[in-house]
């Protein structure tokens, strides 16, 4: 127990200065963006005098670093400042945004997670068949095609053709819970195909390593059935890689969301960080990207942490 806390804190150790690192990058690359902020909001008629006033009141008279420093106190105390386009709190701005993404990738999770289980067992099983190649054909040509292409082809079909399912996701605070599920549908279905190829391959990928093993053969010699030397012996082997790459999954449908919310117009926390470089909206831009960078992180860690606990031997590298 000692050796698995101490490889957890080494990791989270490790996460945080990843982040960290990663806030630099972010505030780095948007001091670097070409032309003036204050400009750009006040506009060309602006006079000298009301652009520097206006960039002493956002703080960007100060130097660089004393601007990181100031942004980062703020976001460690929960202060991601104000939204330059709207003048509203960033966190009021930011939580039912990041509340829509996260019940998306949920959903496009329960869909997509117990499929993958399911293929990627049929095809470990029927391993060299028909049935195996077309599974396998069915998920690289699902991991070959970009999410807007796939978004596309569901719009035309659901609700272009059949018209049984909104092209659009207009959800809000006052959206019932069945009303949210008909409006994410389509996208939370696009998030699932396109995550669907990867977990499926792992899955079959695991379990045709471990039915060559030793053990799973003399388990068979005992006449037990095809599908409980799978469940009873294989599958309590292979979890280890399966969670991982399910979480590293789980990591693409939160961060990986932009092109699916703005195909959708759907109010999650990508749609907002497109609308916010729009409007030049600095501090929200920020935001969300930290946010991304914070949830990434952590989710990569924790695929870390499952990989190194189901598996003990990662717990004594050499």
């Amino acid at each position: 127990m000692t050796s698995i806390l101490r490889i957890i804190g080494q990791r989270v150790a490790l996460g945080a200065l990843t982040l960290w690192i990663v806030s630099i990058i972010i505030f780095a690359g948007i001091q670097l963006l070409p032309g003036d902020i204050a400009t750009e909001i006040l506009g060309q008629s602006a006079t000298p005098e009301t652009v520097a006033a206006f960039r002493k009141s956002l703080g960007l008279d100060l130097p660089v670093h004393l601007r990181y420093l100031r942004w980062l106190g703020g976001i460690l105390h929960g202060n991601f400042g104000t939204a330059l386009a709207s003048g509203r709190d960033i966190g009021e701005l930011i939580a039912p945004r990041l509340f829509n993404t996260l019940f998306l990738a949920l959903s496009a999770a329960i869909i997509s997670v117990p499929l993958a289980l399911l293929g990627g067992i049929v095809a470990a099983i029927n391993r060299n068949t028909f049935i195996d190649r077309a599974i396998n054909v069915v998920t690289l040509s699902s991991i070959s095609f970009p999410e807007f292409f796939v978004a596309y082809i569901l719009i035309l079909i659901f609700a272009v053709h059949a018209g049984v399912l909104p092209s659009l996701s207009d959800v809000d605070s006052t959206t019932s819970f069945v009303d949210r599920l008909t409006a994410i549908a389509l996208p939370a279905l696009t998030l699932a195909v396109v995550v669907l190829a990867h977990m499926m391959r792992m899955t079959r990928t695991s379990i045709v390593n471990l039915l060559g093993n030793q053990y799973i053969e003399t388990a068979r010699l005992k006449g037990l059935s095809e599908w409980r030397v799978l469940v009873r012996h294989a599958l309590p082997n292979a979890w280890g890689p399966i969670a991982t790459v399910v979480v590293l999954n789980m990591a693409y449908l939160i961060t990986g969301v932009v092109v699916v919310e703005v195909v959708f117009v759907y109010p999650g926390l990508g749609q907002l960080i497109v609308d916010s470089v729009q409007k030049r909206d600095i501090p929200v831009v920020q935001a969300c990207s930290l946010i991304f960078a914070a949830t990434y992180v952590l989710l990569n860690l924790t695929a870390d942490v499952l990989s190194i606990v189901t598996n003990p031997r990662l717990m004594h590298p050499k």
